[in-house]
């Protein structure tokens, strides 16, 4: 028969286990917003090689269309949560560890030239899109124009991304034999296209854009006209924090329906570039009313 002063015992360990547990779900249960009020701090990851969503040069801060778009959001958040200031901090990212730096919570919300894919949602979430493209092939003039006349030629690509994928099943598809080069950087992909060691590089049409003002020589490179994938742009966040989900895509909302979206469009592109009209009906589409 166990004593009182066991049984005393064995019945505060047990209260110390419920406590630990409760708070335990409880800090489980606490979600993005509520470390927000706390700290008030946003921790925005960005990628320092992806102009023109993402970048950054030297010390600065990082720039770019989503990155603006983030901060528009941040923005929005402060005053959605009744903060008098809301801080943000910028967490430089990789095309490899991207996703990781969201789910292992070094990072709140994902903000460069990222694809959502049904795949991907199984290790994160999606706000609202924020950019449509379509990746396409930068080329050389004195080299071959299409993707058919590839054949026993290389080809650049950024490593593992959807873009790296779509290039793969579409040599398959068209049964062309071309060597698929993965690049760790847009950077280093322009250098080997540059350099002659592939003959093509293969991005998304915006990104390629940027690329080819950075070549050594952009008269020597060219934008074929085909769009091979279309690529629909969202914010990646933590997965299953619905209450943070819907305080991003409120924020998109009213920055689509109340156009700021188009002053930060022409903020971050070429002088003169427009949007197009798939990506203005997105915006339009996307403005979701409260």
């Amino acid at each position: 028969m166990m004593s009182k002063g066991s049984f005393a015992a064995l019945s505060a360990v047990f209260v110390a286990l419920a406590t630990t547990a409760i708070w335990a779900g409880d800090a489980a249960a606490a979600g993005t917003l509520d470390r927000l009020r706390q700290d008030k701090t946003l921790r925005i990851a960005y990628r320092p090689d992806a102009p023109p969503f993402s970048f950054q040069t030297g010390s600065a801060e990082p720039q770019g269309f989503i990155v603006e778009i983030c901060r528009a959001v941040a923005k929005s958040l402060t005053q959605q949560l009744q903060l008098p200031s809301l801080n943000i901090v910028y967490v430089p990212v990789t095309a490899e560890d991207r996703f990781d730096a969201i789910r292992d919570q070094k990072a709140d919300l994902l903000c460069e030239a990222t694809t959502a894919t049904l795949s991907r949602r199984e290790v994160v979430d999606f706000s609202l899109p924020t950019f449509v493209d379509g990746a396409s092939l930068l080329i050389r003039t004195d080299g071959p124009q299409s993707l058919q006349a590839m054949a026993g030629r290389k080809i650049g690509v950024l490593d593992g991304t959807t873009t790296q994928e779509a290039l793969n099943n579409s040599l398959k598809d068209e049964n062309i034999a071309a060597e698929v080069v993965p690049a760790k950087t847009h950077e280093e992909g322009l250098s080997l296209l540059d350099a002659g060691t592939i003959s093509a590089y293969f991005a998304d049409r915006a990104i390629l854009q940027s690329l080819i003002k950075q070549s050594k020589d952009p008269t020597k490179l060219l934008l074929a006209d085909n769009d091979l994938t279309v690529e629909p742009y969202a914010l990646a966040l933590p997965h299953g924090d619905e209450d943070f989900r819907l305080a991003i895509d409120r924020a998109l909302s009213h920055l689509y329906r109340e156009g700021q979206i188009t002053a930060i469009f022409s903020q971050s592109f070429q002088q003169g570039t427009t949007p197009s009209g798939i990506l203005k009906t997105l915006y339009l589409i996307s403005g979701l009313p409260d």
